[in-house]
Order: structure tokens, then C-alpha cells, then sequence
């Protein structure tokens, strides 16, 4: 007597990716000010979060800014994983509930092991673009300069190696990062996968889809620094928003694991 094939187990490349528009990031971002507003304290906690280490990060290395627009970089970096409240609060306005501030501060307890390894991935990540940033800075000048003069050595034309430089690098970090983490670390909040298949979802979702993905990424970009210029206080709205949003573009662009065939 035949018998029956063994059963096929789902990978990574069996999760559904939604056809996505190019109007979705206004969409997403829409959504994300929706629910910043419905829940207004939790979503300026964060922001007060992301604020308070920019203050940080200035307090710290005023002597090096090297270090400064190296980390004040590579920390936004790791938004995905510190935004976990933000996508917490999210998910449970979508349910009906109330988002508890509490709730979302420990949001990460049901997936401890799968978050620490990604979030350990991008805190590697973020190390390196900081090395890789001191270098650049290392080669294009004798001697660090201060801060206003690192400021305005990124405008400077007569920089323009170092401009080159410093724009390559960081994008190179900025769109490995992002490719790997758009919809993971909300993916893990939500559904029972492991890193490896968050972060090859996410990245096959922006290898399928460039011009949305690259659209958000570009918006994303913008809103970040222009919130930075006012002493990092734009970060107290721009933040919560922008990570309640993240929240809604994996919504829109991952669909729910598909049901195992008979």
C-alpha cells in the first residue's frame, strides 16, 4: 500500500507578501497619526525615550562628534526594536483594546528569546556604522574637529571626498538595516516565527516591492531629520508616529502564515 508524502513544512518563502501602492506610505503614516492620537501618552513616553538619549548621546560625546553623528545615526538605526511598545499599542487599538503603557513596556516578554537575537543583530550593526564613521572621519581630517566645525565640514565643497564618504557608508548600514528590519520586529510581535525568517521576510518584501519600500524608507528619512533639527524635540511626535506606522506597513504587507495543505 502507497504511502502518504510526507507533509512539506512551511518556510520562510511561503509567507504571503501583499501587493503594495505607492500612495500606502501617506497611508501608513495617516494611520500612524490616528493612533498617536488616541493614545497621546504613551506615544510622547517614547518620544520623550528617543528625545531624552539624543540629549544623551550631545551631553556625552560634546568633545567628540565624531561619536555623536555616528551614534545619534546608528541609535535611529535601531528604532524597530525600541518602537516594540509603540507596535504593541498599535496592534491593540486595531483589536478593540485599550493600549496600556505598562503592557507595552514588557511587550517583548512573549518573544524574549527571538527579539534579543535581532535586537543583538542591529546593536552589532549599529557598532560597526559607528566604527566604519570614525574611520571616515579618521582619513578625511588630521584632527577631529569640534562639533559646529564637524557640522559644517558635511557641507563644506571642499569636503567633497569626505561627504562622498560618509553619505556612502552610511547608506550602505542605513539600507542594509532597514531592508532586514521594516516588518521584522513587528512580524515577531505578532506572529510565532524566528528572527531568520523575519529578517528574510522583511528583506525579500523590499527585494519584491523597491519603489514602495524605498518610498517609505525615503519618508521615514525625511520626517527623522527634520525632527532632529529643533534639539531632538521633534522626536517627542515624529517618533511615535512614525513607529505606529511601521506598525500598519507590516499590516499592509505581510499576510498571516498560510493554512498547511491536507
Amino acid at each position: 500500500m502507497d504511502s502518504a508524502p510526507p507533509e512539506r513544512t512551511p518556510s520562510v518563502f511561503d509567507l504571503p507578501l501583499r501587493p503594495l501602492r505607492l500612495t500606502d506610505p501617506l497611508r501608513w503614516l495617516a494611520a500612524g497619526w490616528r493612533d498617536f492620537v488616541r493614545a497621546p501618552g504613551i506615544g510622547i513616553f517614547y518620544g520623550a525615550c528617543f528625545a531624552a538619549m539624543g540629549w544623551m548621546l550631545l551631553a556625552m560625546y560634546r568633545q567628540a562628534p565624531a561619536w555623536v553623528l555616528a551614534l545619534s545615526a546608528g541609535f535611529l538605526l535601531v528604532g524597530p526594536f525600541m518602537c516594540l511598545g509603540l507596535y504593541d499599542a498599535s496592534r491593540r487599538l486595531e483589536r478593540g483594546e485599550r493600549p496600556d503603557l505598562g503592557a507595552s513596556l514588557t511587550a517583548w516578554d512573549t518573544r524574549t528569546g527571538t527579539m534579543a537575537i535581532f535586537g543583538g543583530v542591529l546593536l552589532i550593526l549599529e557598532m560597526l556604522w559607528g566604527r566604519a564613521s570614525l574611520i571616515v572621519f579618521a582619513v578625511s581630517f588630521d584632527g577631529m574637529p569640534d562639533f559646529k566645525g564637524s557640522l559644517l565640514a558635511l557641507f563644506d565643497p571642499e569636503n567633497l571626498g569626505f561627504i562622498v564618504a560618509y553619505l556612502a557608508v552610511g547608506s550602505l548600514f542605513a539600507g542594509l538595516i532597514f531592508a532586514i528590519s521594516v516588518v521584522s520586529m513587528p512580524m515577531i510581535l505578532d506572529q510565532p516565527v524566528d528572527a531568520i525568517s523575519a529578517g528574510l521576510t522583511s528583506l525579500r518584501l523590499c527585494l519584491t516591492q523597491p519603489g514602495v519600500m524605498l518610498l517609505w524608507g525615503a519618508a521615514i528619512t525625511l520626517l527623522v531629520g527634520l525632527a532632529l533639527l529643533p534639539g531632538f524635540l521633534g522626536l517627542l511626535v515624529v517618533a511615535p508616529v512614525v513607529g505606529h506606522a511601521s506598525w500598519h506597513a507590516y499590516r499592509s504587507a505581510v499576510g498571516p502564515p498560510a493554512a498547511p495543505s491536507d
